[in-house]
């Protein structure tokens, strides 16, 4: 199993250019994850440099998984809402494993990590979307995700053609 740490703001700037390499990997791959084809790792590395005053400030929540040579190989953010009519929630964002570690329970130990972090900071909603009908959906499913509703064209994949979206949640 692998090693999950939270990373704070200094520990993504440290770990910024292995995180992209991750979101490159999984956008040359077909996820569906904000970026398109052939997302230069300039790119990558910036939007996770980006990210570093909402994991300062504790409002973005950044996990990274680490095999056991100890290479980053995949991450996930909870999102926490900050609005007074959503404390009780949390976003799933950026579910990311890279491919060459995949099928090895890593995206499954990523979620229950973050889970059960929301858990215990007292979230009792969490939400996701995932491109609909990718392998992804199937493993959030076997870990209690509902299906909320489907929007179609919701968002361009990695080729710049439009696809549909799942909306999932889980109660805690």
């Amino acid at each position: 199993m692998p090693t999950i740490i939270q990373l704070d703001a200094a520990g993504l700037h440290r770990h910024a250019a292995n995180l992209a390499h991750v979101l490159r990997d999984c956008v040359l791959h077909g996820a569906s994850v904000g970026f398109l084809l052939p997302c230069p790792l300039e790119e990558a590395q910036a939007f996770w440099q980006s990210l570093a005053p909402q994991v300062e400030r504790g409002e973005r929540l950044l996990y990274a998984a680490f095999d056991a040579d100890g290479a980053l190989c995949g991450t996930v953010q909870l999102v926490l809402c900050g609005l007074p009519n959503g404390r009780h929630r949390a976003e799933i964002s950026k579910m990311l494993v890279h491919s060459s570690a995949r099928r090895r329970g890593i995206a499954q130990a990523l979620m229950r990590h973050a889970l059960e972090r929301a858990r215990a900071l007292g979230c009792t909603l969490v939400v996701l979307d995932t491109c609909t009908g990718f392998p992804a959906q199937t493993m959030y499913e076997k870990l209690g995700f509902a299906v909320t509703g489907i929007v179609p064209d919701y968002a361009a994949l990695p080729d710049g053609t439009l696809g549909p979206a799942t909306f999932m949640h889980l109660q805690l």
